[in-house]
């Protein structure tokens, strides 16, 4: 069939699974109002949804993560098996979910979005444009991990730019990562030593409910210290402060031996909170030359900004590579401003903060 009223098939087919026939209809209302994007069929079950995509073959699915017999996770762990594919988990913001989402991200999930609701709130539209996001994303960088795997280089470190070093090491790594970031941070996170000499802050953007669990659950991985941010926290070297989900994080430097974390709900001229360009900022006015920068895989551009405070101050500035991110957005943006001394594969991040801290293994016996 042809004409000219627009594409005669969607760009992205979806499937959805959940056992609740309400979320399977209201979800797939939301995907259909985009006219990139749809609904190939739904599934009530794990079962079924593994029957289904055998047949369908859809670019993209969403997967409750609770679902009675084949739940969520045991699903994922099939579908990576057997198909393959992006699939983006929907999640209440429940202590018990949040910790089965970053078990769903750890086995392959692309990214979730949080239900955050009752069944019959009709605020359940509020997630649309994250879900429509979300959908999008994980189709473009399916399509692009296939392409890369099928031209795959070696990954190297590259030096974008050739600056003075720095005359001390730095204090503070500002480290700004979105989608993708719960996996990533559990691969490089815990190759840090518990020694590490600075403190490291993290924006990670997730919905309120999860940055707790998730701390939680990064600390118990890891040699470092990992919480979630207090305001009024004292900065220590060896700890990683994940910023809460709906409040900004900045530091105040009343002397160069303290520090302290201030948590607030401004400025309101972001689209995300925590914002990683607050955050950054905050670091570079605090710590000029001596802050590091690192930005990570995530949708967007939010981290640029702050990105380009550190440089301007004289920090190190340290970008993921596109091969190794889910969604290279927020470091892509950075590359493209110049403002990036270093950029990397996931796996030499860790490398990357031990070199510029220059980092000496302590021996204890």
């Amino acid at each position: 069939m042809s004409g000219n009223t627009g594409p005669t098939k969607p760009q992205i087919r979806v499937l959805i699974v959940d056992d609740s026939a309400f979320m399977r209809t209201a979800l797939a209302r939301m995907v259909i109002s985009d006219p990139a994007l749809w609904v190939v069929a739904t599934a009530a079950s794990g079962t079924e949804a593994l029957q289904k995509i055998g047949t369908l073959d859809p670019d993209v699915i969403t997967l409750d993560v609770q679902m009675p017999g084949l739940d969520g996770l045991e699903t994922l762990r099939r579908i990576m098996a057997q198909f393959p594919r992006p699939v983006i988990m929907v999640s209440s913001a429940t202590l018990k979910d949040a910790d089965t989402t970053f078990s769903a991200l750890a086995a392959g999930a692309f990214d979730y979005v949080p239900k955050q609701l009752s069944p019959t709130s009709l605020n359940l539209f509020d997630i649309r444009a994250d879900l429509i996001a979300k959908i999008k994303a994980a189709a473009e960088a399916r399509h692009s991990r296939d392409h890369f795997i099928l031209t795959r280089k070696p990954p190297r470190a590259v030096d974008l730019l050739m600056r003075d070093a720095s005359p001390s090491p730095p204090a503070i790594v500002a480290l700004g990562i979105s989608t993708g970031g719960p996996k990533a941070l559990e691969e490089i996170l815990p190759a840090l030593p518990g020694d590490l000499p600075v403190p490291i802050l993290v924006v990670q953007h997730m919905p309120v409910g999860f940055t707790a669990p998730f701390a939680e659950r990064l600390n118990n991985l890891c040699a470092v210290s990992v919480c979630q941010a207090s305001h009024g926290d004292i900065v220590q070297p060896g700890v990683v402060y994940i910023a809460p989900a709906g409040s900004h994080m900045t530091v105040d430097r009343p002397t160069n031996l303290r520090t302290v974390i201030c948590l607030s709900d401004g400025p309101e001229n972001h689209v995300h909170v925590p914002s990683a360009d607050v955050m950054m900022q905050s670091v570079a006015f605090a710590f000029h030359s001596e802050a590091m920068g690192v930005i990570m895989t995530g949708m967007g551009s939010d981290g640029a900004q702050g990105m380009n405070a550190i440089h301007r101050e004289g920090g190190l500035t340290v970008g993921q590579d596109e091969p190794s991110c889910a969604v290279y957005g927020m470091p892509r943006v950075c590359a493209e401003m110049g403002i990036l001394d270093r950029v990397v594969p996931l796996s030499q991040i860790p490398h990357e903060i031990l070199q510029a801290t220059r980092y000496r293994k302590t021996n204890v016996s």
